[in-house]
């Protein structure tokens, strides 16, 4: 099928910030009536590329049309009154306001000077029902879902009579059934001639959306293709440069883990997470599978001493262990890294530097400061050994992708020698090459003697990188499954359903 004229043209794009090129001679051009995916690792130039398509910074070389016409936005507001609207994976929306302010805030209809509230409300519902969405636009918009305060904020963007539609993540905390009520929307949109720039980590969801895509490689472009003529391995491969095998398990041949290092029994939190026992071996990684909310995460923070246990005892290389605090954990060389790294991990106004040395120098005491040659010295070896980009130490940890903020938070860890790793959720929201990394580094570990605890709510993830899976529902640890060649994600889902019961 022939491609219509494009509606917008980007051609020979480059960006540079000190020591940084973002942008390096890419071109975009997106047609009227299509979902195009802008894809590419964490990093890769995406929404550096959004950003001066929106005039949020001005490009250092190449053009940009609109129609055929040249254009060069100063502020997002020219952009949107030219018709390019964007939709942020953080909607920035005032939740204490109702539903009909948050969409035509700033461009409120007026009578006799005053706010007229009656047209407002007429002309909110008007920009909801082309979505096919229903709502009491007078309501306070903290009273609706994430996934209609998403909606909203696409009607919002549709009042300016956009011509680009650009969603940046906006599936990132969306569930399933969200999901497809947005994909809905997008092709109601798309069949009124609106070209929508979709950006996404979930591969399945940009095959089942998209037309085309454009991928991007370390701010240059890889090119361009039509959804349906690449693979997802493919788009992998040109993705992280190299090619991958999607499927294969990180593991060689089966191994025999004889020496446990950290044993729980009957280990418990009331109204946390049931009595469980669980034996993670030297060099053995162990998966933790379930549904959100099954007491994966609850499981963790006892063992690292995050939270108190009300039952049972835990021993570590066969000794007694009071695992009463993160401190005391520490101490027998366990270490954990929060599923929220934003929150709970990094500290974003300091550099890669200081959030790396953190812990090292938490084990010292604040009286016993590391040396800076030394603290130079280890921080050089993992920035390069994560390969975190750019590999400034005294970068800013908060201006780094997702995927290289994990790695430093890794690094920060992995400085202890720790003899069990806790990891949970280290993949989420970040980009298939550092993913991709991450987890060969786990296998790694691994291989080199050291103790994992896996957690993550990809099964296809925890099977390529467990040796044995627990299995978990409703805080309950109801299966432990070696990862042989029966153990299957179906078989994984079954169990999780059932709760471990035979079907």
């Amino acid at each position: 099928m022939a491609v219509p004229a494009p509606v917008l043209t980007m051609s020979g794009i480059g960006k540079q910030f000190p020591g940084v090129k973002a942008l390096d001679g890419v071109d975009l051009r997106l047609s009227p009536g299509e979902v195009h995916a802008l894809m590419g690792e964490n990093g890769a130039g995406k929404s550096t590329l959004i950003k001066v398509l929106t005039g949020v910074y001005p490009a250092d070389t190449g053009t940009i049309e609109l129609d055929g016409a040249g254009v060069a936005f100063g502020s997002p507001l020219e952009a949107r009154q030219a018709g390019i609207s964007t939709v942020y994976q953080e909607v920035n929306l005032c939740t204490n306001l109702s539903v009909a302010e948050n969409i035509l805030i700033g461009r409120e209809p007026r009578r006799l000077g005053r706010i007229d509230w009656r047209r407002m409300r007429a002309r909110a519902a008007e920009l909801l029902s082309r979505l096919e969405l229903s709502l009491d636009v007078a309501a306070p918009l903290s009273s609706y879902s994430p996934a209609i305060q998403q909606m909203v904020a696409i009607a919002r963007a549709l009042d300016v009579d956009a011509r680009v539609l650009i969603l940046d993540e906006p599936t990132s905390s969306l569930d399933a059934g969200e999901v497809e009520q947005l994909f809905m929307v997008m092709r109601r949109l798309k069949e009124e001639g609106i070209a929508i720039l979709f950006v996404s980590h979930f591969l399945d969801q940009i095959y089942e959306i998209s037309d085309r895509m454009t991928i991007l490689r370390n701010g240059r472009l890889v090119g361009e293709w039509p959804t349906s003529e690449l693979s997802q391995v493919q788009l992998v491969a040109k993705m992280i440069g190299q090619e991958l095998d999607a499927l294969e398990r990180l593991h060689g041949a089966a191994r025999v883990f004889d020496r446990p290092l950290v044993e729980a029994r009957e280990l418990g939190r009331a109204g946390a997470i049931e009595p469980f026992s669980l034996t993670v071996h030297e060099g053995e990684v162990v998966g933790l599978a379930g549904l959100l909310g099954s007491g994966r995460t609850e499981i963790a923070r006892l063992l690292f001493g995050a939270d108190h246990a009300s039952t049972g005892e835990v021993t570590v290389g066969g000794a007694p262990a009071s695992l009463r605090t993160p401190r005391a954990a520490m101490n027998h060389k366990i270490a954990f890294c929060s599923e929220n790294r934003k929150e709970d991990g990094l500290v974003p106004d300091l550099t890669v530097r200081e959030n790396i040395i953190l812990a090292l120098q938490a084990t010292r005491g604040w009286t016993r400061p590391v040396p800076r040659d030394a603290q130079d010295e280890l921080v050089g070896r993992y920035v390069k050994a994560l390969r975190i980009s750019p590999p400034d130490p005294e970068h800013l940890v908060r201006d780094l992708s997702g995927g290289n903020q994990q790695k430093v938070v890794l690094a920060r860890w992995l400085i202890l020698e720790p003899r069990l790793l806790i990891l949970d959720e280290p993949t989420r929201g970040i980009d298939v090459g550092a993913k991709t990394e991450i987890q060969r580094l786990v296998a790694e570990l691994s291989d080199g003697g050291m103790a994992v605890l896996f957690i993550s709510a990809e099964l296809e993830e925890v099977l390529r990188l467990s040796h044995k899976v627990e299995v978990l529902r409703d805080r309950r640890l109801v299966a432990e499954l070696p990862n042989d060649d029966e153990l299957t994600t179906d078989v994984l889902t079954e169990t999780i359903a059932s709760g471990g019961r035979a079907s």
